[in-house]
């Protein structure tokens, strides 16, 4: 936000330097100057650079706005935290000045020691917050409005039923409203602490699944080293079957005998 703040505070004059017109405008007019140091502008440069300047700021982009800078995750949490402190001191000053019912007075001190823990540094929930936007917003509705719209509508209301008594008192509404908001502020305990035990088991498997061989590559390896194997035995089972399966009539005859199959025996 400080810097949208600073581009606004900036003079015209400045912010036109600086725009894209003017820086467009200038480089076709540097442009120009060198068309009249190479002797092309002639007599007439100067309007010739004062017309390249000017079609270079009329087709130039127009500025883009700056983008908002909102405060960031960390930031707002920050910012609840000090609202949190500002609620605490609300709520000081009213049991200060007026008595509040004895059950009111035990919700809000368990509403206010779990929105102190949640928004606490040390117990790191602040990180989960900052993460998760719909819960932070929960967070903050509860201290910055819901909180002490029912302190102040208890206190209105019960000054009102002094004047006219009868119908339900004030204080049941109070002790109502304050437990439903205890009871909204339970959730998001529960809900910030499933999703730091999720965390926490699939740190566990990724740790597991990291230490644990890599059983594809292990099978690939031993199918490589199967493959190679099977194939020595085939040569070897093929040379051998190869030399076993050669007959007697297809062996080299010995010299001086002959080659070709033996006369056949006639019978008288």
């Amino acid at each position: 936000m400080a810097t949208s703040d600073r581009a606004d505070r900036r003079p015209s004059a400045l912010r036109y330097l600086e725009s894209r017109k003017n820086l467009t405008g200038c480089a076709l007019g540097l442009a120009g100057l060198g068309l009249y140091a190479v002797g092309a502008a002639g007599a007439y440069w100067p309007v010739v650079v004062a017309g390249l300047y000017g079609a270079g700021a009329l087709l130039a982009p127009p500025e883009r706005p700056a983008s908002p800078d909102f405060p960031a995750p960390g930031e707002q949490v920050e910012a609840l935290r000090a609202d949190l402190g500002t609620l605490k001191e609300y709520l000081s000053g009213v049991r200060s000045r007026d008595r509040l019912p004895d059950e009111a007075e035990r919700l809000l001190d368990d509403l206010t020691a779990l929105l102190s823990a949640l928004l606490d540094p040390e117990r790191g929930a602040g990180e989960a917050l900052a993460a998760d936007s719909e819960t932070l917003h929960r967070l903050t509705r509860v201290i910055r409005q819901d909180t002490p719209e029912s302190v102040d509508a208890y206190l209105r209301t019960r000054w009102w039923s002094r004047l006219t008594p009868g119908g339900q008192g004030p204080d049941e509404e109070l002790g109502r409203q304050l437990g439903l908001l205890v009871e909204e502020a339970s959730k998001v305990a529960a809900e910030l602490r499933d999703a730091e035990a999720w965390h926490q088991r699939a740190l566990t498997r990724y740790y597991e699944d990291r230490a644990a061989p890599n059983e594809p590559g292990a099978a690939g390896l031993a199918g490589l080293a199967g493959s190679a194997g099977s194939a020595g035995s085939t040569e070897t089972a093929g040379l051998a079957g190869s030399a076993g399966s050669a007959s007697p009539e297809t062996r080299k005859a010995p010299d001086g005998a002959g080659a070709g199959p033996a006369p056949e025996e006639r019978t008288p």
